[in-house]
């Protein structure tokens, strides 16, 4: 059973920085996905940023792609979120999540394509 837990979360001002952390109790699915995910009020989860820690392969969603960068360190078993040009639309809680099997390129956004998550944390940015 991987353990995931987020800190890093906060407020801060549009333009401004977070870096969100997570670190996993173990990860041994290399070859398969590690993501964030953000869910607003109101809205449905969606997918941010995913990375393979194998290969360090990453995609974003075109709502944060340029601002916001996705890396893993293997070695601490710890992903990270750099989150840069903050907009008050990226307002929401952050879930890391990790995939225990492998995923198809149509369905690595989708929430339901992972099997284990952390328990969120918030980011908020005022204008």
């Amino acid at each position: 059973q991987v353990q995931l837990v987020e800190s890093g979360g906060g407020s801060v001002q549009a333009g401004g920085s977070l870096r969100l952390s997570c670190a996993a109790s173990e990860y041994t699915y290399m070859n398969n996905y590690m993501g964030w995910f953000r869910q607003a009020p109101g809205k449905e989860r969606e997918g941010v940023a995913i990375i393979r820690p194998r290969d360090g392969s990453t995609r974003a969603a075109d709502s944060v792609k340029g601002r916001f960068t996705i890396s893993v360190d293997n070695a601490k078993n710890t992903l990270y979120l750099q989150m840069n040009s903050l907009k008050p639309e990226d307002t929401a809680v952050y879930y890391c999540a990790a995939a225990s099997a492998p995923i198809g390129y149509y369905q690595a956004f989708s929430p339901r394509s992972f099997q284990y998550w952390g328990q969120g944390t918030q980011v908020t940015v005022s204008s």
